[in-house]
This record gives structure tokens, C-alpha cells and sequence, in this order.
């Protein structure tokens, strides 16, 4: 995850991180909220007079759209997956990564084998669309190989 490992620097959530401890859940949803007004701040600035910071991402989330959607699916109450040290999935949950495509980005549900998370995905996924709406993202529902569903996100007007 990388926040609040004593390191310093905010890290959204990608669902390929270790599970947040209990004892820091609160310290983490400050920072949480404290990163997506930064965002809408940022936003803010670089927006033409009179648009709506939450319509359209900036410039820099456009670079870096992985750590801009972890931080939007974050922030609006969606559980991220982790995984251990050996990188076996702990927890069920949603993960960024980069998409085939420059500028898009893959959200999945994931969980550990034998989690039954086929099953959930579809509804779990779907609950993520409106999040990312909100802040900006289009985010369309595809099934992959094998069947399983995923997420492809880009910002909205691309």
C-alpha cells in the first residue's frame, strides 16, 4: 500500500499491498482525505473559470491514472485487495493496474483462492462505476479470459 509505512509519501491503494492494520485505519482515512483535496485543489487551479473540479482529471492523473483511480476507488469507501509478502492474494477486494492501452487503467476484483470472488465481481465492479463517475472516469464493464470480468477506466472525454 505504502501509506503510512513510516516512509512518508501517500500511496493510493492498488490492491497489490499489504493489508491495512486495523489500529491504522483511521490515521489512513486522513490521509485519504487529505489526498483527494489535494486532487480537487489541484484540479481546482488547472480547471478553465467556472468548471466543476470533479468532472474532469488534471493533468498529472492523466500521467498517472493507476495511483489517480486507487485514490478515487479509495477514497469513496471501496476495499482494496492485498496480498502478502510472497504476493499471495490475503484479500478480496479491487486492484489497479495499467491498461493495454496509454492512459487507461484495468480495475479487477480480486481475493484469495477459493474466495468465491467470481461470483461477487460483477456487482462489486459495477459499485466502483459511480465512484469513478464522480470524479471524472469512464469506466466500462468487459468480460476477459475465462469470463471473468475487469474494468477499463480513462478519463472521461477521451
Amino acid at each position: 500500500m505504502g501509506a503510512g509505512s513510516g516512509s512518508g509519501v501517500f500511496e493510493a491503494a492498488t490492491g497489490d499491498g499489504p493489508p491495512l492494520p486495523p489500529a491504522a485505519a483511521e490515521q489512513r482515512s486522513r490521509e485519504i482525505r487529505a489526498a483527494v483535496d489535494g486532487l480537487l485543489q489541484i484540479r481546482r487551479l488547472t480547471l478553465r473559470q467556472g468548471g466543476d473540479p470533479r468532472a474532469v482529471p488534471a493533468e498529472w492523473e492523466r500521467r498517472r491514472p493507476v495511483r489517480a483511480v486507487a485514490l478515487v476507488l479509495e477514497s469513496g469507501g471501496i476495499t482494496p485487495s492485498s496480498v502478502d509478502a510472497a504476493g499471495a492474494r490475503l484479500s478480496t477486494g479491487y486492484r489497479v493496474g495499467a491498461g493495454e492501452r496509454p492512459g487507461t487503467v484495468v480495475v479487477e476484483w480480486l481475493g484469495p483462492p477459493g474466495a468465491g470472488v467470481a461470483q461477487e465481481e460483477a456487482a462489486s465492479l459495477g459499485a466502483c462505476v459511480p465512484v469513478l463517475e464522480r470524479f471524472g472516469w469512464d469506466a466500462l464493464l468487459y468480460r476477459g479470459p475465462r469470463g471473468r470480468r475487469f474494468l477499463e477506466v480513462e478519463p472521461m472525454g477521451s
